[in-house]
Parts: structure tokens; C-alpha cells; sequence
């Protein structure tokens, strides 16, 4: 306990020598991070999926309310950002964008755990992707080789926002 307060005393007394000021916790090392991300921004931190009898289901997991979405196909899926082309296998794609939200919190860390770029063995979902973070919009993939039908809708308890894809029943990957 003694180096802690060591430790906490050494680096509080070098940030004061560079002129920068800070709140140093209690005990630092047990202290849960907790994001200050503007009030209002969803933060996602997962993508997950399954499969049903009817229906294949993306889930996107979020802390905090869910943000406004918007579900639309698209051609191809781009990366925000740089807009090169998302190497997703797929004839067709949907993009979901939320907005306010982020996937990292306001030092710049990742809080997504879901996957960047994954191929998916579903009926009719065939692969996922992380395609942006950037400016106060998340934006995840969604690639099938069939015309894509679906609903969306959000849940609660946890937060989550979820894509139903449908299927003919009996279908099997």
C-alpha cells in the first residue's frame, strides 16, 4: 500500500513540475474506469449474433441509452474515414450507423470488444465488420449473400440495438 501512495505521490509531484494538474485516485489500481464521454454518447462495445429457426440476429451492445440508428443497404461497405473498401465476402451489405455514440472513450481507448472484420457461417448472415469510429458516429457492416430482409428495433436491459434477418425455416448453414 505504502509504494502506492509513492508512486501516486512521485508522478502528482512530476506533473506539477511540467505544469499540467491532476486528481489522482485514492487507490489507482482498483479505481473502475469510467468513461466522461459527452453526456448523451452511447458507447458501443459489442457486436454478436446468432442464429434462429426463422431469422438470423445481429446484436449491437451499447452502455448507455441507445443512440439514434439508421439501417439502409448499401453496394459495398467503406471504412469511415479513409473510404477504402471493407474486404467483407458478400454480394450484399448492410450499413448501421449510430449516432451520438463512440467505441472508445475520451483517452482514446478502445471500449469495443466485438470483432473488427469476421466471416460468419449463418443461414443468411455471412460476416461483420467494425467499418468506423470517427466524429460522433459508429458505423458496423453487415454482409449476406442474399437480398437482405430485416427488421431492427431496440431492446433494453441491457442496452442493445438488433437486427432480425429472415430465413426460410428449416434453413441450415
Amino acid at each position: 500500500m505504502h509504494h502506492r501512495h509513492t508512486l501516486a505521490a512521485v508522478a502528482a509531484g512530476i506533473l506539477s513540475i511540467a505544469g499540467i494538474g491532476a486528481t489522482i485516485p485514492a487507490d489507482a489500481t482498483t479505481t473502475p474506469h469510467r468513461s466522461t464521454t459527452a453526456q448523451g454518447t452511447a458507447l458501443v462495445v459489442n457486436a454478436r449474433w446468432g442464429g434462429h429457426a426463422t431469422f438470423d440476429r445481429l446484436v449491437i451492445d451499447t452502455r448507455g441509452a441507445v443512440p439514434s440508428v439508421t439501417v439502409r443497404q448499401v453496394s459495398a461497405l467503406h471504412q469511415d474515414g479513409s473510404g477504402q473498401r471493407v474486404p467483407l465476402a458478400g454480394k450484399y451489405f448492410l450499413e448501421i450507423r449510430l449516432s451520438p455514440a463512440a467505441a472508445h472513450d475520451d483517452a482514446g481507448r478502445s471500449v469495443y470488444r466485438g470483432p473488427r472484420l469476421l466471416k460468419i457461417h449463418l443461414p443468411v448472415l455471412k460476416g461483420v465488420a467494425l467499418t468506423g469510429d470517427f466524429e460522433g458516429v459508429v458505423t458496423v457492416g453487415a454482409a449476406f449473400d442474399t437480398k437482405p430482409v430485416h427488421k431492427a428495433f431496440r431492446l433494453h436491459g441491457p442496452e442493445r440495438f438488433v437486427v432480425d434477418i429472415a430465413h426460410p425455416v428449416g434453413c441450415r448453414a
